[in-house]
């Protein structure tokens, strides 16, 4: 990712490509990401804008689709977060047509013509819609439900996971000031160890860099990009729970301070969170 910071506005751009394989069919998809503007940074509300072209490939059929994030522009009549493109058969003939936006909903229809800068489509149906937002979605900033339980506990993962975090956990339970001591104990930590491998690179040297545990970099097939592939390891660990690759990142707060109540938070988030 690189970042550009203008003034009054912050444009991130993802790089590399993105992957996904049905290994029910076979069917191999990559894809690109648009840009992110963060508009107001320094002063006034701040709002999100997507704006760039996605083209998603079918690499096994030879199928793609080209989609656009329109701008936003104060002097345009267009839908604002408005999302439009086409899906394309291999000789380049759109043969569904797709329009909503990002942040609501999106519909496909069946192209009714064969000129693929010219797209026109009938019979739309709606494909995806957004849920509906939480009662106090304001007070949660404005979290789905789904952003509500990524931090949820779960048995049996790498003592790596993220949730696991205890800084995390103790802000969840409203205990800021264990919260701060603890992620500054977590953050020195992460340089002491970090401080710790570039000395012995610089004593033993390559051979002693940092090996990823789960993940192998290697060139894709499809793309010949440099990309890193899971290995599957991750799973068969987890099955027999065995952790011991695992470095030790966190430290254990104590009892008292994951017994804080978080009862003075929105009932909506409490209880998806808790």
């Amino acid at each position: 990712m690189t970042s550009k910071f203008r003034g009054k506005y912050l444009q991130v751009f993802p790089i590399g490509t993105s992957h996904f394989i049905n290994k029910k069919t076979g069917h191999h998809y990559t894809w690109n990401k648009v840009c992110t503007t963060v508009h107001n940074i320094i002063v006034g509300k701040l709002w999100v804008d997507q704006s760039g072209d996605i083209v998603v490939k079918e690499h096994s059929t030879g199928a793609n689709s080209r989609v656009k994030f329109h701008p936003y522009s104060y002097f345009s009549r267009d839908t604002p977060r408005r999302v439009t493109g086409g899906v394309f058969d291999t000789s380049g003939k759109p043969r569904f047509i797709l329009d909503g936006t990002w942040d609501n909903s999106m519909s496909f229809g069946v192209s009714t013509t064969s000129d693929p800068n010219d797209l026109k489509g009938k019979d739309f149906r709606q494909i995806w819609l957004k849920n509906a937002t939480l009662p106090d979605s304001e007070k949660i900033y404005h979290f789905t439900s789904l952003a509500c339980h990524l931090n949820e506990p779960e048995e049996g993962v790498a003592p790596t996971d993220s949730r696991n975090r205890p800084d995390q956990r103790l802000m969840e339970n409203q205990n800021y000031p264990d919260a701060n001591l603890m992620k500054v104990k977590l953050e020195e930590g992460q340089r002491a160890r970090r401080r710790a491998r570039e000395a012995r690179i610089a004593a033993e040297g390559p051979s002693a860099k940092y090996v990823p545990k789960w993940f192998e970099k290697r060139a894709c097939e499809v793309t010949g990009e440099e990309i890193w592939r899971f290995t599957d390891e991750y799973w068969k660990c987890k099955d027999i729970q065995d952790w011991e690759r695992c470095p030790t990142i966190y430290e254990d707060p104590s009892p008292e301070s994951l017994a804080t109540s978080p009862a003075s938070l929105p009932s909506s988030f409490t209880t998806l969170v808790c």
